[in-house]
């Protein structure tokens, strides 16, 4: 099983504070942001990593990480030329995963409770794909998941009448079908190719399993976001637990 993390982006919404810099080695605590992404993949037992970033911060990103000597990981680099979604991104690590199951996980998103209980139910789940869920306050910000009894129904990108609180962050778990998943979607609206249209299509599949992610959690990809992160990494000393 190998691990991508998705660190591209133009980090609009951080403006001017990524004006020369990736979101994802802004500070959050006492370390570069895309720590934290990196230590729940390692708390899961993948060691090899694929960071996918845009072109004009990809110098800074490998500068910062080098080979994953001093993680005990072994890095690839991969360049989004254009932003177009998380689909897209993901695309990307066709040639990487080499038929294996992925581990993805956006750069963005700070949690301190291990992925490593998810994962290993993934490695046992025979097929299809896993997600991790967290309970929301503003649902309409966030991709978010109908549930019944035991399943996921639907997910909606930022819906206006959200059918629960309870949003897909940003930890998803794939078999070799993926791909060929991104392949046959079309861009939305805004032109960019959805991970939710993705998890839809598994769901179609009966093939998406869930688990709710304990403990703190935030994307870090708003000023308000980010104070949040630093937060919870200073509360923990940016240990993931």
């Amino acid at each position: 099983m190998k691990g991508v993390i998705l660190a591209g982006g133009k980090g609009t919404r951080l403006y001017p504070l990524t004006k020369v810099t990736n979101k994802h080695l802004l500070p959050v605590g006492r370390e570069p942001m895309i720590f934290n992404p990196i230590k729940q993949l390692v708390s899961a037992s993948i060691t090899e990593i694929l960071v996918v970033t845009s072109t004009e911060h990809m110098g800074d990103v490998v500068n910062l990480l080098g080979s994953g000597k001093s993680f005990g990981v072994d890095f690839t680099y991969k360049v989004q030329e254009e932003a177009q979604g998380i689909a897209h991104a993901l695309l990307l690590a066709e040639d990487f995963a080499k038929g294996e199951r992925v581990v993805v996980v956006l750069g963005d998103n700070i949690a301190v409770k291990s992925i490593k209980p998810y994962v290993d139910s993934f490695r046992r789940q025979e097929k299809g794909a896993r997600t991790l869920l967290k309970e929301v306050s503003k649902p309409t910000e966030f991709g978010i998941a109908a549930l019944d009894e035991e399943k996921i129904v639907s997910v909606e990108e930022k819906p206006g009448n959200p059918k629960s609180n309870y949003a897909v962050i940003g930890y998803y778990m794939y078999d070799e079908k993926v791909f060929d998943l991104i392949r046959q979607q079309k861009p939305s609206e805004r032109g960019e190719f959805e991970i939710t249209d993705v998890l839809n299509e598994y769901i179609k599949r009966s093939e998406l399993e869930y688990d709710i992610l304990p403990g703190d959690w935030t994307d870090a990809g708003t000023f308000e976001s980010l104070s949040v992160a630093n937060e919870i990494l200073n509360q923990c000393q940016n240990e993931i637990l």
